[in-house]
């Protein structure tokens, strides 16, 4: 059927991870992270989310694109090998 989670889980990952990381931005010099040694612990965990959604998202349209079931290659549909 050629569903591919990567691509969606990517998405979300991306969306969450920027906004996290906005959040960490604006908020850099606040008391809130007074808690975790003074950790920006929204902008760090926001980048890190962010780099796996987008890696994500890479690894799901490369393999889409390499595995595409419903459209041959163009030899394939004329039956032999490309020729050079």
């Amino acid at each position: 059927m050629g569903l591919d989670i990567r691509i969606p889980l990517g998405l979300i990952f991306l969306i969450i991870g920027g906004i996290m990381s906005l959040f960490g931005l604006f908020t850099r010099h606040s008391a809130i992270y007074e808690k975790s040694l003074d950790v920006n612990l929204n902008l760090v965990w926001g980048v890190i989310m962010l780099l796996f959604g987008l890696i994500m998202l890479v690894i799901g349209r490369r393999q889409k694109w390499q595995d595409d079931p419903v459209t041959p290659r163009p030899w394939e549909r004329s039956g032999g090998a490309p020729r050079h």
